[in-house]
């Protein structure tokens, strides 16, 4: 998991669940050790953070006006249609497509009904939502050429086992004109800096699910699936990657670090309040940020008819 926030687990992983011992107990599926960190009181801000929390539909919503849904629908903004939620997991995004406009279909191979397709059938309904729902993975998508309008992937990417198939397959199904938004994907700087990640994300001792790739395999296979353009949003700059910081709780948390180590002179601390300033400072931090398993997220956009 990346430094900075709960990351990625909002989507069960696309690939099988390898077996896990902890106390004794194994714990085999996404849900094991979903239902494990829920009952960890120390890790309950990690549970909200990564929408786990219930009532469901409390959570679904907290997502749906969180900064990072506002930033992910201003691109959304002026397109209408058909939309699939690709690795759904318990139906956060898909909600949120609902709730703006969208004939949404979730797609998630994971039949739980807490991080599966009864959870979402479950949200839907509270809803009222019309959410179609279908239990498949997604490196192999059961749907017809040029389906879709929009296809959103929230931290699905990086589970893949076949990544090139798995983005020609998004490309595909997407109309002319259509666009991708694969969200909060998890990068690393080098081979070498992967189990580094690992041994930081706080599931993946549970069940061994998680992966990152290096920004240029991403950008690759999306280009070689066809997309005409694709949108590198960097990790300091989007608040889709920030989440659950926002530019504003990030600033005062560097600001209060820095106090706490070093005296935080006046000029410091009015400058820090500038938010143009403090973008730019992040803008100029970025090429030194190599931290395994940071988040990018990619706008990728099909050529027209």
């Amino acid at each position: 998991m990346d430094e900075i926030s709960g990351s990625d687990l909002t989507g069960a992983p696309d690939q099988q669940v390898r077996v896990c011992m902890l106390d004794e107990k194994p714990l085999t599926t996404w849900e094991d050790a979903v239902v494990w960190l829920r009952n960890q009181p120390d890790k309950r801000q990690l549970v909200l953070d990564a929408f786990y929390d219930d009532p469901l539909i409390a959570a679904a919503e907290r997502y749906f006006a969180s900064a990072e849904w506002q930033a992910v629908s201003k691109f959304l903004e002026h397109r209408t249609g058909k939309a699939l939620d690709v690795g759904a997991g318990r139906g956060i995004a898909s909600y949120a497509l609902a709730r703006s406009g969208f004939a949404v279909t979730a797609l998630e191979p994971d039949p739980s009904a807490v991080v599966g397709t009864a959870a979402i059938r479950g949200l839907a309904a509270e809803a009222r939502l019309t959410i179609d729902v279908v239990e498949e993975f997604s490196e192999r998508l059961p749907f017809a050429d040029g389906t879709f309008d929009v296809v959103f992937a929230r931290a699905v990417l990086h589970h893949m086992r076949d990544l090139d198939g798995a983005c020609r397959e998004m490309s595909r199904v997407l109309r002319p004109g259509g666009m991708l938004i694969a969200a909060r994907e998890h990068v690393i700087s080098k081979e070498a800096d992967l189990g580094a990640f690992l041994d930081q994300h706080p599931l993946h001792h549970l069940y061994g699910g998680e992966h990152a790739y290096l920004l240029d395999r991403y950008v690759g296979a999306l280009g070689a699936a066809g997309f005409a353009a694709i949108e590198v949003l960097a990790p300091l700059r989007s608040p889709i990657n920030l989440f659950p910081y926002t530019i504003e709780t990030l600033r005062a948390a560097v600001v209060e670090r820095l106090a706490a180590k070093i005296p935080v002179r006046p000029v410091w601390r009015v400058a820090l309040a500038s938010r143009s300033v403090f973008t730019s400072l992040l803008s100029m931090a970025e090429r030194f940020d190599h931290r395994p398993g940071r988040l990018y997220s990619f706008i990728c956009y099909k050529a027209p008819a």
